[in-house]
């Protein structure tokens, strides 16, 4: 949870409308990433040159190029504006559609999927919410697009196999290309202009990158959110072929299963998302949702050959994975240095993507010499080995981020300033970058003096 000391109320009309076309424009993109994911493998026969390592490859290509390119393509929105690398990611990911929906070799499939990632927006599009909005709106802002994240994925996984019944995967490449091409539509109309700007608490500062790579207990989630992907990635691999070929489930029924299951899957999550957070049983409730992903993994490697089998092991697995999705950022708001949280995200962002792109290429491997039992059981594997390195980690802080305008000040002014804030009751860390002329706090709600944090406001002087 974030906070500022110049919170006024709730978001201003040009913050909503920013809000929601960004996410908008992450619905779109996201949807054409995830549409192919649970019938791409059904695709195979419709590709000269298809091996099962080489189609996993295709699955998780996107995986490869996001994670390389979305930092870089952060910092280059900080130098040239948001909007500009916005609309060449969204082309970038419509070309890679096109080559993709055109594709007769598996080859070119793996080229377009790569292409698609290439298009590598979201560092951009999150630095330019964070410009359109104030920091006491910010937590909002972002709540907003990472939902947007979680209904791409759900509605991706009902309209894939639909669409591919009725289109084929040719088609819904098409059509991928024409929502990225809507995003731009979407931007340009859509979203309010505004001057880039670093936000240490949302975007990537280059000069802390090594920091925050070396701190173990960051490095713990972000192998976490890599573990978490990997093993998404490798369960599409085996989850649609196991539906079709074993479980006799034709591909135009398999959202049949998908959506109960999805729907299910989030109302299992509440429950276990309020004891982490309310009664602060996060370490606890997150090794336990690791500790079911490996379990469901091995429920599907005995139990694939029928719909009520897959159907119960998925429902057991999405709860864990949605709880984990939630929980992942939390921890690392909450871990992460106070002015080094929007640094620490941007890694733990790319270590998702590259887990994506791992699952898919071992994911396809393991199928070819094993199967898919040999595919679920690898997933179960990497879930009980990152189930032992998590387990190591420290029980988190219950704190929130917070910022204080502080104004223009030297460096060291901003040193006296920070023993100060540090003196704050319910003040826990305190970083004051004279530069950005802003303190970033880590902060315990409950025991804050916040009369005290405003008279180091400058709109309060």
């Amino acid at each position: 949870m974030r906070e500022t000391a110049t919170s006024t109320g709730g978001m201003t009309p040009q913050e909503r409308r920013g809000a929601f076309a960004l996410a908008g424009i992450f619905i779109l993109r996201m949807l054409g990433l995830f549409m192919v994911l649970p019938v791409l493998v059904l695709y195979e026969r419709h590709l000269a040159g298809v091996t099962p390592t080489l189609l996993g490859i295709a699955l998780g290509a996107y995986g490869l190029t996001q994670a390389l390119l979305q930092i870089p393509f952060g910092m280059l929105s900080d130098r040239i504006g948001r909007k500009p690398v916005i609309i060449g990611g969204l082309l970038l990911f419509a070309l890679g559609s096109v080559i993709a929906a055109a594709a007769d070799h598996i080859l070119w499939m793996i080229l377009g999927r790569a292409i698609q990632g290439s298009g590598a927006i979201a560092a951009a599009i999150m630095a330019l919410a964070a410009d359109l909005t104030r920091e006491e709106q910010r937590t909002k802002v972002m709540a907003i697009i990472g939902m947007s994240i979680g209904m791409s994925f759900a509605m991706a996984m009902v309209l894939g196999p639909l669409l591919g019944a009725w289109v084929g995967v040719h088609g819904i490449f098409w059509i991928t290309a024409g929502l990225a091409l809507c995003g731009i539509v979407i931007l340009q109309l859509g979203v309010p202009s505004a001057p880039a700007r670093v936000h240490r608490d949302a975007d990537v500062v280059p000069t802390q990158l090594a920091s925050v790579i070396r701190d173990g207990q960051l490095l713990r989630l972000d192998l976490g959110i890599l573990a978490l992907h990997f093993i998404m990635t490798a369960t599409f691999i085996a989850v649609p072929v196991a539906l079709r070929d074993q479980a006799g489930l034709a591909t135009a029924h398999h959202w049949l299963l998908y959506l109960p299951v999805l729907v299910l899957s989030v109302i299992v999550m509440v429950p276990f998302i309020i004891i982490a957070e309310r009664r602060r049983k996060m370490k606890q409730v997150f090794l336990g949702a690791v500790l079911v992903v490996a379990l469901s993994q091995g429920l599907l490697a005995m139990f694939h050959s029928a719909a009520l089998a897959i159907g119960a092991a998925l429902l057991a697995y999405f709860s864990a994975f949605n709880l984990l999705e939630a929980t992942l950022p939390s921890l690392i708001s909450k871990i992460a240095p106070a002015d080094r949280k929007g640094t620490a995200l941007g890694v733990y962002s790319s270590s998702q993507f590259l887990g994506a792109f791992l699952g898919g290429a071992c994911g396809g491997w393991v199928s070819g010499w094993a199967g898919l039992t040999g595919v679920f059981a690898t997933a179960a594997g990497v879930a009980l080995v990152w189930l032992a390195y998590a387990s190591t980690m420290r029980s988190p802080r219950y704190l929130s981020s917070y910022t204080v305008q502080v104004g223009p000040v030297e460096a060291p002014a901003a040193e006296q300033i920070k023993r100060r804030l540090l003196l704050v009751a319910g003040v826990a860390e305190a970083e004051v970058v004279a530069e950005d002329g802003v303190a970033y706090l880590k902060v315990d709600r409950h025991a804050l003096d916040q009369d005290a944090l405003r008279e180091f406001s400058v709109s309060n002087a």
